[in-house]
């Protein structure tokens, strides 16, 4: 049975035991309260020996006794918590492998194990609209909770969950739920009330009001860290777009790396590109596929019917389809290895103590080098395509150049806290170039596909027509692109 997802929208409320449940009734466009329903549940919580989903403020709970039984994993977001739920199974003991991935990212390759079990006896207040449908529910709690060696601790509390409700019935809620007696929660969940001051205070990377070169570098770098995080679990859950968002961190992250060059130790800094190069190749064949797909299913539907010899559309999918599965396959693994865990533990580390060395002066005074520098390695490119002799060299240096526009878009956007506009100007220009040159090396990309499937088809015995007309239009996409990049160029300036 799949896992299945759900967006919890809640509050809660710690409440003392002599307060009386409030008339739900009477909230607004609340028609009824159905019966109220007693569940008795047990939840043991999972977690390292060193808490590091409870410092993510990810929870990991087996529970039965409810309406939902299971294996639940919370992870944080800004509109609510997103819940992934996974069937029981025969596992009592120890976490399913399925569930283990979802938190891969934090756990690593460290022991998951009971750390808190949860005893709640449970009144279930069900809010409905005149149809009869569930608005909200609200859930008065008694908890025992019990931390592995440690005395039990018993509270109450109310939850108030929306259903088919909104948000002013949320607050109209909490109006009426505080007027009883209750006060808002003193933590944002049982498992943070049980384990209290035992989880560890990470340090965020947070900007100074006069950074250093160095605090912009990792207030930067944190960031793309923190989105490897959250895309990690979404890749392995086919979420769309992940791939590609996850990619992005990584090369956000590369370039940084290299831009912050003079501040941050090389020997360090370039092993790591070299495992985020590694990582972002293994995440790459199905996220080209991806893009390939949509871009061929596009262009042969333009084609005309007469001029469209034989199952070209299918075949391209059929191939493509299979890239994909492989590549996601390969990523998965990729995602599974030790070599990713001590990715993962490295970069930790890069965000907690950045291996800081050279002249590290203040942001405002040395940043503008910094750009300097990757805005002359991109001109450098750009000359070197100029001077190409070959339409292949010439492809070649146009792809070097849009490698080059990356590292100062990127690195640009780093500096956006220190040089404000004339910083996010500089991003937007040689994003620019990066979306053009992208269209190029995509054409370039789709014309080596195109080659070979239609050689397929010959040898086959098939026609190859259709495959040459698609390769042509990719010959003048390509050309098109070359020459809106050099139409561009001259009207690029470089101010900070």
């Amino acid at each position: 049975m799949d896992p299945t997802e759900q967006l919890e929208i809640e509050t809660k409320y710690d409440v003392g035991d002599d307060v009386i449940v409030p008339a739900l009734h009477e909230l607004p466009g609340v028609a009824s309260v159905a019966q109220p329903v007693e569940l008795d549940l047990e939840a043991v919580y999972y977690d390292t020996a060193d808490y590091d989903l409870a410092a993510r403020k990810v929870t990991l709970r087996r529970r039965t006794g409810g309406e939902d039984d299971g294996w639940h994993v919370k992870f944080p977001g800004s509109a609510g918590r997103l819940e992934v739920r996974f069937p029981l199974g025969r596992s009592v003991r120890s976490v399913p492998l399925a569930v283990v991935r979802t938190v891969r990212v934090h756990v690593r390759d460290h022991k998951l194990e009971p750390v808190v079990t949860l005893s709640t006896r449970r009144v279930v207040h069900r809010l409905l609209d005149a149809d009869g449908a569930v608005l909200a529910e609200l859930a008065d709690d008694h908890v025992t909770a019990t931390v592995v060696g440690a005395e039990p601790e018993s509270w109450r509390e109310w939850e108030v969950e929306l259903a088919g409700g909104d948000n002013l019935l949320l607050e109209d809620a909490g109006e009426l739920l505080r007027s009883a007696g209750a006060r808002p929660a003193s933590g944002p969940s049982k498992l943070a009330r049980a384990l209290g001051d035992r989880v560890p205070a990470l340090e965020e990377a947070v900007l100074p009001k006069k950074p250093r070169t160095s605090d912009l570098f990792r207030a930067y770098a944190g960031t793309q860290v923190q989105a490897i995080r959250e895309r990690d679990p979404e890749v392995r859950r086919d979420v769309p777009d992940s791939i590609h968002k996850f990619r992005v961190a990584t090369r956000r992250l590369r370039s940084a790396l290299a831009t912050y060059r003079p501040v941050i130790d090389r020997t360090v800094g370039d092993q790591l590109r070299v495992e985020l190069k590694w990582l972002a190749g293994e995440l790459g064949v199905a996220r080209d596929a991806e893009v390939q797909r949509e871009h061929f299913a596009a262009e042969v539907a333009e084609q005309p019917v007469e001029l469209v010899m034989g199952r070209v559309a299918g075949r391209i999918d059929d191939h493509l389809r299979q890239v994909y599965r492989e590549g996601r396959t390969g990523a998965l693994a990729a995602l599974e290895s030790p070599r990713y865990f001590r990715l993962l533990d490295a970069l930790d580390d890069l965000i907690a103590k950045p291996p800081v060395i050279g002249d590290d002066r203040k942001a405002g005074k040395q940043i503008a080098d910094l750009l300097t520098h990757d805005y002359r390695r991109m001109r450098k490119a750009v000359r070197r395509s100029q001077q190409a002799e070959t339409v292949a060299e010439q492809d070649h240096e146009l792809h070097e150049v849009r490698k080059a526009a990356k590292r100062l878009r990127y690195a640009a956007e780093s500096a956006v806290p220190v040089l404000g506009d004339a910083a996010s100007e500089l991003a937007a220009r040689a994003e620019q170039v990066q979306e053009i040159l992208g269209e190029h090396q995509d054409s370039v990309v789709s014309r080596e596909l195109l080659h070979a499937l239609a050689l397929q088809v010959y040898a086959e015995g098939g026609n190859p027509f259709t495959y040459g007309r698609l390769h042509a239009a990719e010959e003048t996409r390509g050309k098109t692109s070359r020459e809106s990049f050099y139409d561009l160029w001259p009207t690029l300036e470089f101010k900070l």
